[in-house]
């Protein structure tokens, strides 16, 4: 792999957050040290304590990044006035893009099963991801429903909570089986269950 300058890529405090992501995303969060992130960026371990001093700051960072790229997301996905099942399929899109063949998935899905070892500020931050996703996911079914673009068996915010389960569920399951490309197909069997008649 060709590493670039700090300077090429961006501010130091990014490319930390960059390469700790990637890190965890493979690896889980106990897995990952300081040095492992400075040993890929080509700078000292000093240089990361001093953007992050303790891991749990790194950690927080990181979530919250994420979270706030996924708001945007979400923001960005309901401003365009789609259809319902549309817009559905364009979240499913955005999860099925991060589900990739060198086996990073979801940083919260990975970090949901470390969440008993996590520091208490990170759980929060990766309950607050969680909580992001159900809410839109409860908000976009009760809107289809009463549009009748939508058929549900249950409230929209167990739908969504099952659907967001099972989203979950079979990225960890594409990863496990070492075939990414059995996401989406287990994802649209998810989503068709809300399909009007």
């Amino acid at each position: 792999m060709v590493q670039r300058s700090l300077s090429e890529k961006g501010d130091t405090a990014a490319q930390i957050l960059e390469v700790a992501q990637e890190l965890v995303q493979l690896r889980g969060f106990n897995a990952v040290s300081y040095s492992d992130i400075s040993r890929r960026l080509g700078i000292r371990n000093a240089s990361v304590h001093y953007h992050f001093p303790a891991k749990t700051d790194l950690g927080v960072a990181l979530v919250r990044r994420y979270r706030e790229r996924l708001e945007a997301q979400l923001a960005a996905i309901s401003s365009r006035g789609l259809p319902l099942p549309e817009r559905l399929d364009a979240y499913l899109l955005a999860y099925r893009d991060v589900v990739r063949p060198d086996g990073r998935i979801c940083l919260c899905t990975v970090l949901a099963n470390d969440f008993n070892t996590l520091p208490g500020a990170m759980q929060a931050e990766v309950g607050q991801f969680f909580d992001l996703n159900r809410r839109w996911l409860a908000a976009a079914l009760a809107e289809g429903q009463a549009s009748g673009e939508l058929t549900l068996t249950q409230p929209p915010e167990q739908a969504a909570s099952a659907l967001l389960a099972g989203l979950e569920g079979a990225m960890l399951l594409a990863r496990a089986s070492g075939d990414t490309a059995q996401f989406e197909p287990l994802a649209r069997l998810l989503l068709g269950q809300f399909r009007a008649a």
